[in-house]
């Protein structure tokens, strides 16, 4: 495919982006921004969330990794069910019975303001690294595909792409999310579909053939049982469920979507058809990522440990091109919009409600005052997210689906410990030492993780030692 081509399809796609926020984002208000008004399908929510789960971590980065992990991430998958069901039923009652607008105000509710801040920030500074890792990850594509060829530096690009989401999130905010992620999973799960098809034509199997040779192959291994291995299957899955309570259930992005829904059924009901969809899905992206290694090998394509990430756009890009290039490159750019979008909305909620009090001290503000400082805040964030896409571009070495885990791990796990004690306990902190537990906490499980690798389950280790350092400080 030749980068002007390329570059038709990411405009094009682009385009179609910015009519449906024109269409959205109509008579738009604040809490249009940060709720939708309450009034989002749960179908559509559901739906929708199958993309901004998957993001372009899942496009890129689980197809290769299955050189380095297998098809372990099942595990992690399967674990994901348990955290699902979690937060159905424990974390979504208490987040629409206090009518909450950003999760963390249950914090303030439960334990005081300083608790309140701390949950905020940590998840401000999670969301930022995540998103920035995600979003890199499709930049670096577009970079090695098209903008290289044309000579225009990597920050311009990640800066184009950047811009491009915060103007069509602009105004709308989750209203507008809510129907461009339905758009980008749709392109995904179809992009998946036609590029297995095409590599399964191109080696003249037939499907039962193509999964034989899947399954009989050395990539294809998902349970491993060495205890010290990070890939270790109970790790994975405990891991997994942690992963999904924090990631999603505590997670603002994520929850700000479930909370746009009418009412509490219909945001559980959102969230059990989402986590279940989520096992076929994954489960079709490590058949892929096996796939595109048995092309690999048979065409004599070397893929280096350190560059797994590259593998599917390089064999799409490069072998194939045409039709299932086109298809591949729509839904590549479909998992970057979905990861960005919502991410940028979020942080900006959350900034707006958790920090400068848009419902305590700013509250009667009229509508035009908070939306002028909402879209400061938008356009900081956004410009915030472009450097850190310059640093994740300075770390290129290794599958960034590691690298976002691990962030994940460390910045998540206090999180994790003081929404487990407060829903679980009615022990009552000295408030305003809450932030020295939450930094001591991930510093220790840094060290204990380089004596004995955790892998996924290092959230939980993280999330462990935060709670007994919250029970040192109980009054």
């Amino acid at each position: 495919m030749t980068p002007t081509l390329i570059f038709i399809c990411f405009a094009a796609f682009t385009v179609l982006l910015f009519i449906i926020s024109f269409i959205t984002s109509r008579k738009a208000k604040n809490e249009s921004y940060f709720i939708g008004e309450r009034k989002s399908s749960w179908p559509i929510v559901a739906y929708g969330m199958i993309g901004a789960s998957l993001s372009g971590v899942t496009f890129i980065s689980i197809p290769g990794d299955v050189y380095n992990s297998s098809f372990s991430y099942m595990m992690v998958v399967f674990g994901y069910i348990l955290g699902y069901a979690a937060i159905a039923t424990i974390l979504l009652p208490v987040y629409y019975k206090l009518k909450l607008t950003t999760i963390y105000t249950y914090l303030k509710q439960r334990f005081g303001n300083v608790s309140y801040r701390t949950g905020a920030s940590f998840f401000i500074i999670s969301k930022l690294m995540g998103a920035a890792g995600r979003l890199f990850l499709v930049v670096f594509v577009l970079q090695k595909f098209i903008f290289d060829a044309w000579n225009i530096p990597f920050w311009i690009t990640a800066t184009l792409f950047v811009l491009l989401i915060m103007l069509y999130t602009f105004k709308g905010g989750i209203k507008t999310i809510i129907w461009t992620d339905t758009l980008q999973t749709t392109f995904m799960i179809v992009s998946l579909i036609v590029c297995f098809i095409s590599i399964m034509k191109s080696m003249d199997y037939t499907l039962p053939e193509m999964f034989h040779n899947v399954f009989e192959s050395k990539y294809s291994k998902m349970i491993f049982t060495d205890w010290h291995s990070r890939l270790h299957y109970l790790k994975q899955f405990f891991g997994g469920a942690f992963i999904a309570v924090t990631m999603t259930g505590l997670d603002q992005d994520m929850m700000q979507k479930n909370l746009s829904c009418r009412n509490l059924k219909s945001a559980q009901k959102n969230v059990m058809l989402m986590s279940s969809s989520l096992i076929p899905v994954n489960f079709l992206f490590l058949i892929l990522g096996c796939a595109l290694y048995i092309y690999a090998d048979a065409h004599g394509i070397t893929v280096q440990p350190g560059q797994t990430d590259q593998l599917f756009p390089s064999i799409m890009l490069n072998y194939f091109g045409g039709f299932a290039g086109i298809v591949f490159l729509i839904g590549l750019i479909s998992a970057a919009y979905s990861s960005g979008d919502g991410a940028l909305t979020a942080l900006t909620t959350s900034f707006c409600i958790d920090f400068l009090d848009f419902e305590g001290k700013r509250k009667n503000l009229s509508e035009n005052e908070k939306k002028k400082i909402r879209m400061m805040v938008h356009c900081t964030f956004a410009f915030i997210m472009i450097i850190l896409i310059l640093f994740f571009e300075k770390l290129n070495n290794a599958s960034i689906i590691t690298t976002i885990f691990m962030i994940a791990g460390y910045t998540y796990g206090p999180l994790l410990g003081l929404f487990a004690l407060g829903l679980f306990s009615k022990v009552q902190l000295k408030d305003k030492y809450v932030p020295i537990v939450a930094i001591v906490a991930p510093i220790l499980c840094y060290f204990l993780n380089r004596l004995f690798p955790f892998g996924f389950a290092l959230i939980i280790v993280n999330g462990a030692l935060t709670t007994i350092g919250l029970l040192l400080i109980k009054k």
